[in-house]
């Protein structure tokens, strides 16, 4: 007896769909630029040009990426947060499997990530993606603007008055 069964679909379905569809419509992306570079400059020099990028990305991934392995293990060293390091880090390492595997739109991309001048865009872009799916309560720090209507009277001395009689008013502004 056979039966089948869907799983159920809510926002990580949603995504995990979107993100097939991303990487299909991609592939398919780097198949018709594939073909039409071979058209245009002959199938031997794309597969030479192919080979060329992809030694390209060895040599880069393994220049940026001791780099990278030498600031993060400085910063474990020293006690420090890895911070950006470990966002590097995690770039180098996408750049340099994009730059690897066969396709010159995953080459550009790749090569934004692993040069260190351009890595700023991807990081960006990436940044912008997760925060506007974060809750609003997770998002980066509140900017409060002051609509004082009135003047506020207080001690004349503010650093010495009790935490009840100094009020700030304001709102939050989103």
């Amino acid at each position: 007896m056979a039966t089948s069964w869907t799983a159920p679909r809510g926002p990580a379905g949603r995504t995990s769909s979107r993100l097939r569809t991303a990487i299909g419509l991609g592939a398919l992306a780097e198949v018709v630029v594939y073909v039409l570079v071979a058209s245009w400059i002959g199938l031997g020099w794309t597969i030479l040009a192919t080979l060329a990028t992809s030694a390209l990305g060895w040599a880069l991934l393994a220049r940026q990426g001791t780099k990278a392995l030498g600031e993060l293990r400085q910063r474990a060293e020293e006690h420090r947060a890895p911070g950006r390091a470990l966002g590097d880090a995690g770039l180098i390492a996408l750049g340099g499997l994009l730059m690897v595997l066969p396709g010159f739109i995953g080459d550009l991309f790749g090569l934004l990530c692993l040069l260190p001048v351009t890595r700023g865009l991807p990081r960006l872009l990436i940044a912008r993606s997760v925060a506007s799916r974060l809750p609003d309560a997770m998002r980066g720090p509140v900017r409060v603007r002051s609509v004082r209507t009135e003047p506020v009277t207080g001690p004349a001395e503010p650093y010495r008055a009790g935490p009840a009689t100094r009020v700030i008013e304001g709102e939050v502004a989103p």
